[in-house]
């Protein structure tokens, strides 16, 4: 598939035989999204005031971020390079750091204060700054080195939000200390202290308290504290070490995440900033402390840089926009600003590792998903992962994520509140299909339609190719919960669902699998038990009844609702009279590239439901599950 908006060098597909990608195709993709950005600068180049919804930050707080997060490409770009590039891009930031910290200049950064959007661009800054020091910060006039050590300094004894944020005040104060500038080592100390709250084993932490689990823990918790660990070097009092051998476990399961595509499963916020998901296996290779091969390491990062650049990112004019391929806003979140997609700079950290590393020179070998089918259990976010070889779709089952705090008020979100992500669909995030609720979700129903939603989930175990969990369905506009507790198999490409509910008989409920999405409308079939829903190029996702389900099934169609597309649709299965207020429902769940035939899956799969509350599955293989 070619590239529509960027020219690239000549594949070498005897370097790299599975992306064609070598460091030049990272090289030209950094050149073309910074040389992209310069008609967007303001005069003194200290902001880039991109084009796009502005965030609830404000338009100098944007134009601030188009600086940092794109010096963070610079940065990489000009360190990794030796400092041998177009002097125009060294002297564009060196400018900008000029103009960005006089108070006069009419372009000047805001002040750092508590809990602002300036710090999560001030830690770009500073890190850049390090990475970059005998090019930029080192020939910087000594006036503008005060001033911007003036403006970083606001950091000191501020408050920050209590989750990743802490490590944008510690990263951005050991810059302060590098240049042997006032700085506060309790800052530094108590943000590096408080993640040790949040560690939760296995290479895993949480995004603060809770149950926040998404890609902010490669590129943001694992990353700031090794880019901390370079700046402060050997006064490191020994975390770097504890850092390295997280990271490397955190890194084992990580390849599991990425179709054969290239593509990452969809799923947590934040998801514009595409490219930051190769930031991990880079940082692995660049700590030094990877358990991946150095083959994998470029190809699940090329991989990844590929998939994007072939649909289309950066756009024709060189621009990352908010979404996922094209512009997508409700995909997006509200502090995100038509700057912000430039943390995917975080992605081409690889460009530091010299040329020479093993991770640029020897051969790509496969993905997981491209040797084997994979089951993958990751017990500490509560996740299940399978990837099928054949076509290469990678699902996540989710019986643990919910980006809620531990206590107080829950609410959900459609990228942690569903059964099930991919690396081929989306959820449903328009405003009218998430209210809708049908895709990925197990929903109460009242007399009129109205969904329950899926609030904080209660992990029960996580094994092999099964996973458990319950969670509280609460019905808008009332203030009672119902539990619902659910159990996942994998068996293949399929997954096989146990709903266990406990609501009111006149309660009824429904499931809907995946929703699929494309350019066109996605073709429709339904039968007893069944319903299915694919795209033209053969994307199907259905869901089969087995057990608690009426013979009536149904298709939910969108417009302009999902970030794969404008055209979606979801197949759905209902149960209009439950027996009682306990009601057991089982579904068979499929997402494949393969055909799929849901009345042959119904007669050939068998379900039994015993009179002790277990479930016992049959599959024409002979497999039987006990559940």
């Amino acid at each position: 598939m070619p590239a529509p908006h960027l020219s690239l060098p000549p594949t070498d597909r005897v370097l790299s035989p599975l992306t064609g990608w070598t460091r030049a195709h990272w090289e030209a993709l950094a050149d073309r999204q910074l040389e992209a950005l310069v008609p967007y600068a303001t005069p003194g180049f200290a902001q880039y005031r991109l084009p796009g919804r502005n965030s609830w930050s404000g338009v100098v707080s944007d134009g601030l971020e188009g600086y940092a997060r794109s010096f963070l490409l610079a940065s990489f770009r000009i360190a990794g390079a030796g400092g041998e590039v177009d002097p125009r891009l060294v002297e564009r930031y060196a400018r900008g750091l000029t103009t960005g910290t006089d108070r006069a200049s009419g372009e000047a950064w805001p002040e750092l204060t508590d809990c602002s959007q300036q710090m999560v661009e001030a830690a770009s800054i500073a890190i850049g700054l390090h990475e970059t020091r005998p090019w930029i910060w080192d020939r910087l006039d000594t006036r503008v080195q005060e001033r911007v050590v003036d403006w970083f300094s606001g950091f000191v004894g501020k408050k920050t939000w209590d989750n990743n944020w802490r490590l944008f005040q510690v990263v951005s104060e050991q810059f302060l200390a590098s240049v042997g500038a006032p700085h506060s080592q309790a800052d530094i100390d108590g943000g590096l202290d408080r993640i040790e709250d949040w560690y939760r084993g296995d290479g895993w932490y949480s995004d603060g308290d809770g149950r926040n689990f998404d890609y902010y823990i490669g590129w943001a918790m694992h990353l700031y504290p090794l880019l901390w660990a370079r700046m402060a070097g050997d006064a490191d009092g020994g975390r770097a070490t504890v850092y390295r051998e997280r990271l490397a476990l955190f890194l084992t399961a990580y390849p599991h995440f990425f179709g054969g595509d290239g593509a990452p499963v969809h799923q947590g916020r934040s998801l514009t900033y595409r490219f930051a998901a190769a930031a991990p296996v880079w940082l692995g290779a660049l700590a030094d402390c990877t358990p991946l091969a150095p083959g994998l390491t470029r190809r699940l990062a090329s991989g990844t840089a590929r998939h994007f650049v072939e649909r289309g990112v950066p756009d024709e004019r060189g621009l990352l926009p908010l979404g996922w391929y094209g512009t997508f806003l409700p995909a997006t979140q509200a502090y995100s600003g038509p700057a912000s997609p430039y943390w995917a700079s975080k992605g081409f950290l690889g460009l530091l590792i010299p040329a020479d590393h093993p991770v640029w020179t020897e051969r790509e070998v496969p993905l997981p998903v491209e040797r084997s089918d994979q089951y993958t259990a990751l017990p500490r976010p509560g996740w299940l992962l399978h990837g099928t070889r054949d076509d290469g779709i990678v699902r996540l089952v989710n019986h643990g994520s919910d980006h809620n705090p531990l206590e107080g008020p829950a609410q959900d979100d459609p990228h942690y509140a569903k059964f099930g992500y991919s690396t081929a669909t989306a959820p449903e995030t328009a405003p009218r299909a998430w209210e809708r609720a049908v895709d990925g979700h197990v929903a109460l129903l009242d007399a009129d339609g109205t969904a329950s939603r899926r609030l904080r989930i209660h992990p029960l175990s996580c094994e092999g190719r099964v996973a458990s969990s319950r969670h509280d369905a609460r019905l808008p506009g009332r203030e009672e919960t119902f539990p619902v507790e659910t159990t996942s198999a994998l068996h293949g490409p399929w997954e096989i669902r146990v709903h266990r509910v406990q609501a009111p008989a006149e309660l009824s409920v429904r499931e809907g699998g995946h929703a699929v999405a494309d350019e066109s409308r996605p073709h429709a079939e339904q039968g007893p038990g069944w319903a299915l829903v694919r795209t033209e190029s053969g994307l199907t996702s259905a869901v089969v009844a087995l057990h608690g389900w009426d013979e009536d099934a149904g298709i939910a169609r969108e417009v302009a609702a999902n970030a794969f597309g404008p055209h979606s649709a979801t197949p759905y299965l209902s149960c209009a009279a439950r027996p009682g207020a306990d009601s057991v429902h089982v579904t068979l769940v499929a997402l494949s590239r393969d055909t799929v035939r849901p009345q042959a899956l119904r007669e050939s799969v068998v379900c039994a439901v015993h009179d002790d509350g277990g479930v016992g599955v049959r599959f024409p293989d002979g497999t039987e599950l006990r559940l």
